[in-house]
């Protein structure tokens, strides 16, 4: 991992900890341990990419690697999480509620971003500029049976320190595809920070018999940084074989990584290590005040198109469980980002979560 990630994230944990400081004791109170809390993890692998659409453009690759820990019902007695993070998750909102188990979910990723012409080495200002961001993330998710939040914290590298220019040209090598030219025209070196809450609710589910169900997961995400600053509502719909009982599918986005089972589910392939599937569909809108990938540098010029202020996801696919491993697909139609976009963007997201 490159120093300055590093940096930046020690960074970020240190003034988590000294704004809890102002609030002591909200975590120190002990409580009696809690059995039905699922002890294991889940390790998650997530790869988005338009090539599942035929492209090769605008948001052309996203991989994230996902750990979600076991359930901690009295996170500040539990020897799995840091002692430094005690006093920062106390000051949170949503937090310390009656019912409540939480999860520590830590993340590394890289996203990628080009215009459509990859073979033009002079600069396209009517077009998506390039631009990589490679970033961890440490985030806590605080849920009941039908309630989550998800508060996260990630830090990064938008420019040529996020490496993206050699991993695409690198991936293009390997598969015989010819380089993109124009990464010397990408947006600029600039740290970035996002700081995320995400509430997702299962509102709806019915038994339909036969081990058949439906279910309803609305969500509200806030973000602010200088990465993205944003709000958001959706909403996913499932229906399936043995549907489990979590919160719906995850993107690479921030608030991701909700699909962790709540303790008391009968479907989990902990309780259950049969055959599930499930068929799903949503959408999700955006009130957008920052893309950095759109809007250039913070505080110097740099490539930059003309964003639009509202953007719209539609998403649906499918959903595989085989004893302790879940596949994801998922198709998404996301609507112009900018002005002058020749075409909506559409884009495949695959994703492999295994519980341990």
């Amino acid at each position: 991992m490159h120093i300055r990630l590093v940096a930046a994230l020690a960074l970020a944990c240190t003034v988590l900890v000294l704004l809890a400081a102002a609030r002591p004791g909200l975590c120190d109170e002990p409580g009696e341990p809690d059995v039905s809390a699922r002890t294991p993890a889940i390790l998650t692998v997530i790869e988005e990419n338009d090539y599942f659409a035929g492209t090769d453009n605008h948001y052309t690759n996203g991989t994230k690697l996902l750990w979600v820990s076991g359930d901690l019902k009295h996170y500040a007695d539990d020897q799995r999480l840091p002692r430094f993070v005690l006093p920062a998750i106390g000051i949170l909102p949503f937090v310390n509620q009656p019912g409540q188990q939480y999860n520590l979910a830590l993340a590394l990723g890289q996203n990628m971003y080009t215009p459509t012409h990859l073979q033009v080495s002079s600069p396209q200002p009517t077009d998506r500029p390039y631009a990589g961001w490679t970033y961890v993330s440490l985030g806590l998710h605080a849920k009941t049976p039908d309630k989550l939040d998800t508060f996260e914290a990630t830090v990064g590298f938008v420019g040529p320190e996020s490496y993206a220019a050699q991993t695409q040209n690198a991936f293009h090598s390997l598969i015989g595809d010819p380089p993109s030219l124009g990464w010397r025209n990408q947006i600029h070196d600039e740290p970035g920070i996002i700081l995320t809450w995400q509430r997702t609710q299962n509102l709806k589910r019915v038994e339909l018999g036969h081990d058949l169900a439906w279910d309803f997961l609305p969500h509200v995400r806030a973000s602010v940084g200088n990465v993205e600053t944003l709000a958001a509502a959706g909403f996913e719909t499932r229906f399936g074989f043995k549907l489990p009982r979590d919160f719906g599918t995850s993107l690479i986005q921030p608030g991701g990584g909700v699909s962790e089972p709540v303790a008391s589910d009968d479907t989990s392939p902990l309780k259950n290590p049969g055959f599930g599937m499930h068929l799903f569909a949503g959408a999700e809108g955006r009130a957008v005040a920052r893309n950095i990938f759109l809007d250039g540098n913070t505080f110097e010029d740099s490539p930059r198109v003309s964003k639009y202020p509202f953007v719209a996801d539609l998403f649906g696919g499918v959903g595989v469980e085989m004893g302790r491993f879940k596949l994801t697909y998922t198709q998404v139609f996301r609507t112009d980002e900018f002005y002058g976009q020749k075409k909506p963007q559409l884009f495949g997201s695959i994703s492999l979560a295994m519980t341990f």
